[in-house]
């Protein structure tokens, strides 16, 4: 061992103590802001929102607020007020020349919330939410009104810009009021949407019956038909939500199967709502701490357990033998399910809380929903019954599915040398679930992505240059072309009228072409053909588009990859600031040798994908289909519009890569 150290340099050229950086105050959150609220995108900047909001919803639901309100205002301006006991604005033991307020503002893990000393259960954990908004805002200013005094201090990008003013006297006001803008420099033009600030603080509302949340927006702001002003307060709950939501369709049920329960020794409460609509696709919300976990959880494990042992039971007690093979996603799917639960010291998978961990969820839920559950289905015997009948269709229909899917991969892949386009690299598994086929552009980037597959999930189909446009082609001249019947026959599910997704060889089809103007071409050509040709498909999420880079930067033995300008831009500001950096331009995909392909645009652990879906609404679909009309369609009148309406947006420097 001590000729091996022996051998080796001291240290390396350019890698020594200085190079250790360490990160002070709030300045991780601007460097790495997606460890935080999970990138710089839209939805990023909305969460910035729900981390001051979920603040007054902690102090509304502990008892101390009865009304919020949200106020957006020119400028991207937003502001969230609350009546409840106001931030602490004295001075704080640990930092004694700070406030609290301050240390709040400018200190990454601090807060209330550690302990249940001010909090029996709340959406705060980490002590990061507010400071996280501070620091990734240009301007922030904060309002406490407390023993009927007003204290105001001002922020910018997470630093204080004044100190802890008493602004005067406030004997009928109390609580805290938050102002803050986004900084541009982390979340470049992005502007706050009316109406997803509208649907958040209406969900809030309807998370805790206690609370009256008021809505307003400069007019100005509006596009569409999200109200200036409104007040939401349901008593019901997640009941009213629901019933909103279900409006007048035929449910298989007479009555929705709602309730709540309560468990005052660990202040814990879960409430459901659910419906069974007919003709429904499913539609889920899950909250824990009136946070949204859209990625479900340990709460969905519970109420799903709750649910198909209880419809399991009472099967049995009205003597149905076939109710053995039902399974929770019989139950669940097509169902519609509001679940909110509050415990102590939730874990989520991240500090964006897409997803609950925390194992006791799971049994509390299950406790609370199942006895109600039983309840609901024997008390009311033809309801039960009808329930019962309406999951058992559904357990058939997969099991039926289940079946034609063994048969039809079994059939396709005994017959594969002979129903199979001979450039199609197939997959090895038997088994649609799980397995992908990609549409490569080019020969040369093909051959290098059958290297780069995982043989058994991953089939490779090269497609040669640019496929027709089908959108300004007739039906005789589509089935003519080559590269078109070639990805008919791979995929087998049929086209137009006869389109079966069930039918599908694959679970996913990705489109993967090179990161330039070209291959942007061809993937419009290849979405514009499974739009009008697969529509269902599409619409079932099936279609999805690569994310290959464009650049490697490489410097120090460190090696990134850019997917675009801006990204290559941040990498080198943030990266590699400072350093001498080397630039290579992927010119295509087969340009990368099979690991960097592998890496960046193959493996599902590494890679990026976009899905291409279309959206449920009928008017929403028409608007698209016309789109792809106007810009795809045989009048080039239209195309030439749409340019001359956009060309004013259009970056130089765009033009010129």
């Amino acid at each position: 061992m001590s000729d091996l150290f022996a051998s080796q340099p001291l240290s390396s050229p350019g890698y020594d103590a200085s190079s250790i950086e360490v990160l002070e105050g709030l300045e991780p959150v601007r460097r790495r802001p997606g460890m935080y609220i999970g990138g710089t995108d839209e939805r990023a900047l909305h969460h910035l929102a729900s981390e001051v909001l979920d603040n007054s919803m902690d102090e509304a639901v502990a008892g101390h607020a009865t009304r919020i309100e949200v106020l957006l205002e020119p400028g991207n301006k937003l502001t969230i007020t609350d009546n409840g006991r106001g931030i602490p604005v004295g001075l704080h033991p640990k930092f004694p020349d700070k406030s609290a307020l301050e240390v709040i503002l400018t200190t990454l893990h601090s807060g209330g919330k550690f302990t249940d000393k001010a909090y029996a259960t709340s959406g705060g954990l980490h002590g990061v939410g507010i400071s996280v908004v501070n620091a990734l805002s240009a301007v922030t200013v904060v309002e406490v009104a407390i023993n009927k005094e007003l204290f105001r201090q001002s922020f910018s990008k997470g630093l204080p810009t004044s100190g802890l003013e008493k602004v005067g006297a406030a004997p009928n006001r109390r609580g805290t009021s938050v102002s803050f803008i986004p900084d541009h420099e982390i979340f470049g033009e992005q502007k706050f949407k009316p109406a997803r600030l509208y649907r958040l603080a209406r969900s809030k509302a309807y998370l805790f019956a206690g609370v009256e949340i008021r809505w307003k927006c400069a007019p100005e702001l509006i596009s569409d038909d999200t109200p200036a002003e409104a007040v939401f307060q349901f008593p019901g709950g997640l009941a009213d939500h629901l019933k909103e939501q279900v409006g007048s369709r035929e449910c298989a049920t007479s009555a929705f199967f709602s309730g709540s329960q309560d468990f005052p020794d660990t202040a814990g409460r879960v409430e459901w709502a659910i419906a069974w609509p007919l003709w429904s696709d499913g539609s889920y919300s899950w909250y824990c701490n009136t946070i949204p976990t859209p990625d479900g959880g340990t709460h969905e494990t519970g109420v799903r357990a709750a649910l198909v042992k209880g419809i399991r039971a009472f099967a049995e007690l009205v003597g149905n033998k076939k109710a053995k093979d039902i399974t929770a996603d019989d139950i669940v799917t097509s169902s519609e399910i509001m679940l909110s639960v509050f415990i102590r010291d939730p874990q989520f998978q991240s500090q964006t809380k897409d997803r609950l961990t925390s194992p006791e969820a799971a049994r509390l839920v299950e406790n609370a929903v199942r006895d109600h559950f039983d309840h609901f289905l024997s008390d009311h015997m033809e309801r039960g019954k009808a329930l019962l009948a309406y999951v058992i269709d559904r357990m058939d229909e997969r099991l039926k599915r289940k079946a034609e899917k063994e048969v039809k991969r079994k059939t396709a892949t005994s017959a594969r040398k002979l129903r199979l386009p001979g450039k199609l690299t197939d997959c090895s598994t038997d088994d649609p679930d799980g397995t992908e086929i990609f549409l490569v552009e080019g020969d040369s980037a093909g051959g290098s992505a059958k290297q780069a597959r995982d043989r058994k999930t991953q089939a490779i189909l090269p497609l040669r240059g640019k496929i027709l446009n089908v959108a300004s082609a007739n039906n005789a001249k589509i089935l003519a072309n080559q590269e078109i019947a070639d990805m008919i026959l791979a995929l087998g599910c049929g086209t137009r009228k006869d389109c079966n997704p069930d039918n599908l060889r694959y679970e996913r089809i990705v489109i993967m072409t090179d990161a330039d103007v070209d291959g942007a071409h061809i993937a419009t050509l290849l979405m514009t053909f499974f739009f009008q040709e697969m529509t269902e498909l599409v619409r079932r999420g099936h279609l999805y588009l690569a994310q290959p880079p464009l650049y490697r930067l490489t410097a120090g033995g460190k090696s990134l990859y850019a997917k675009d300008d801006a990204h290559r831009e941040e990498l080198l500001r943030t990266e590699f600031k400072g350093k001498k950096v080397d630039i290579s331009r992927f010119k295509g995909l087969g340009e990368m040798n099979p690991m960097q392909l592998r890496e960046t645009t193959m493996d599902p652990k590494t890679r990026g994908l976009i899905r291409i879906t279309l959206p449920d609404d009928i008017e929403d679909r028409q608007q698209v289909r016309e789109l792809v009309d106007r810009l795809m369609g045989t009048n080039p009148a239209h195309r030439f519009a749409f340019i001359q309406e956009n060309a004013a947006t259009v970056d130089e420097e765009a033009i010129d890569a």
